[in-house]
């Protein structure tokens, strides 16, 4: 009898231990984690040489690994793809960068609430940056001949004065052809500019019907004719390498990354498609020429810009394809509330604000 009881309490024993084992190894599964590291720069900055990595993606999820006091380690993935592979296959436990969250992708991963809300835009060269790109309005075909018609009309208007007022007003309208018309071109200005110097005028009644019906026309058309030439102007200042808006983009080149949203995005808008495999390539091409623009995530397009002022690039304020970014996941995974929870927290406390900031400024 006391020998069953031995062995009835040492059945318990060692089943007391087992289930302490099994929670200590999952409570180990847990606080010993592997995070993918995949991404472009700021979310996520990789050096080769030193190994080293950091970025909005990493001080993010650092704040909340040192919340929970979880010890991890980074295995990091030259493309997104790849990285979601790996979490797929079981390789990793989460995949921290700047992740979009779509449709697609939710179907085979889970995502945490988005910590920053991303968008596609536009970069191109901007030539009208340099001394050239500024003055070369102003030797526009279209400025040259807007300024022929203008002038061709004043013409016109000076012509008539003089064939009007060259028999009544010798010593204002000279009978030299070349004098005549260039005094009757200056009246012409003066009379639509209502600028009225006092020092010609038709004595005529020919003149005065011809100076009459000068005004009219000066009144109806002078507004729109300067307005047509600034628009020119305006116009022709935009150089044809500079893409603001996605109208601009049938029949133009546009580059992005493989796997980018922004494949649908160009194909939509019936841009001609250029795959590369990282940003860093992608803007080479454009400061090559050899693309006419890149479409990627606007902070990505910020951050380089602002690292690479010599090359002159242009992004205009317009964002399409609003997506947010977020932690991925296995669908099995039981991580995903408790990183919510901080991720609220650190929201709420402006911190996830604070490092946006540090990296990309108030843009």
């Amino acid at each position: 009898m006391l020998k069953n009881k031995f062995y009835s309490l040492l059945i318990c024993v060692l089943s007391l231990m087992a289930v302490f084992s099994v929670h200590a190894q999952k409570e180990a599964e847990i606080t010993t984690l592997t995070v993918a590291v995949a991404g472009d720069k700021p979310f996520v900055i990789y050096d080769p040489d030193s190994k080293s990595l950091e970025g909005i993606s990493l001080s993010i999820w650092e704040n909340i690994a040192q919340e929970k006091n979880w010890a991890y380690q980074y295995k990091y993935f030259d493309s997104v793809d790849k990285a979601l592979n790996a979490l797929k296959q079981g390789q990793v436990d989460l995949l921290a960068g700047p992740i979009s969250i779509t449709s697609e992708r939710i179907k085979d991963f889970r995502f945490s609430q988005p910590y920053y809300q991303s968008s596609l835009t536009i970069a191109s060269r901007d030539e009208n940056a340099s001394f050239w790109g500024k003055i070369k309005p102003f030797f526009s075909m279209q400025l040259l001949i807007a300024i022929c018609i203008f002038l061709s009309l004043l013409a016109s208007v000076g012509l008539l004065f003089w064939l009007a007022e060259r028999k009544h007003s010798p010593e204002q309208f000279p009978a030299d052809p070349k004098k005549g018309i260039a005094n009757g071109m200056w009246l012409a200005i003066v009379t639509m500019s209502t600028t009225g110097y006092g020092d010609m005028a038709p004595v005529s009644l020919k003149g005065r019907v011809v100076a009459g019906c000068w005004m009219i026309i000066s009144l109806i058309f002078a507004t729109s004719m300067i307005a047509g030439i600034a628009s020119t102007l305006t116009l022709s200042g935009f150089s044809n390498s500079t893409i603001t808006q996605v109208e601009q983009f049938p029949g133009k080149k546009i580059a992005t990354k493989i796997g980018s949203p922004a494949v649908g995005f160009i194909d939509e808008h019936q841009g001609k498609t250029v795959l590369v495999s990282t940003l860093t390539d992608a803007m080479e091409k454009l400061k090559n020429k050899d693309v006419d623009a890149v479409v990627f995530d606007r902070p990505q397009l910020l951050f380089y810009k602002n690292k690479h002022k010599a090359e002159n690039i242009n992004i205009p304020s317009a964002e399409y394809y609003k997506q947010g970014y977020g932690f991925a996941f296995r669908n099995d995974s039981e991580l995903i509330n408790e990183i919510n929870l901080i991720l609220l927290t650190l929201s709420e406390e402006q911190k996830i604000e604070k490092i946006m900031t540090d990296y990309i400024g108030d843009n």
